[in-house]
């Protein structure tokens, strides 16, 4: 979870500064491993600490049920189950729904940015992005 800290000075507050939780268990789902070593890369360039990986959506589901992770980062084409249809399965889960998700693509198709905001994704990256884009995406999804 993101922590706030606010800074003042005698006047007034002048801003606030998000602190990640970089501790949190996070699930990063791609059926192409070096999608997932990149991804993995990343986030540890950002500081996180524990990752997990699943080759689609299957294993993720699954593993998703054994592990609580703090969040889940999905590409959205995948066979035999698409991130999409992840999101869904975890939005339809009572113990599942809350978990912060963002969806990757290399598509910035609006019917599927709406259709992902309908499904309930906290946040939807398009590919290629960098650390500093994909640190400000997390931040928002689990704020």
């Amino acid at each position: 979870m993101c922590r706030l800290f606010f800074r003042f000075d005698s006047r007034k507050m002048i801003e606030y500064v998000m602190a990640l939780n970089f501790s949190i268990p996070i699930l990063v789902v791609d059926d192409y491993k070096t999608m997932i070593r990149i991804m993995n890369n990343l986030l540890k360039q950002i500081g996180f600490t524990d990752l997990h990986d699943a080759a689609n959506g299957e294993d993720a589901l699954s593993k998703a049920k054994e592990t609580r992770f703090g969040l889940i980062i999905s590409d959205w084409n995948m066979q035999p189950m698409t991130g999409y249809e992840l999101l869904k399965k975890i939005r339809a889960d009572e113990e599942l729904s809350k978990t912060p998700f963002i969806l990757v693509t290399a598509e910035s198709k609006m019917e599927n940015v709406i259709a992902a905001k309908k499904a309930g994704v906290n946040n939807y990256l398009v590919k290629p992005f960098n650390a500093q884009t994909l640190k400000s995406k997390i931040e928002a999804a689990i704020s």
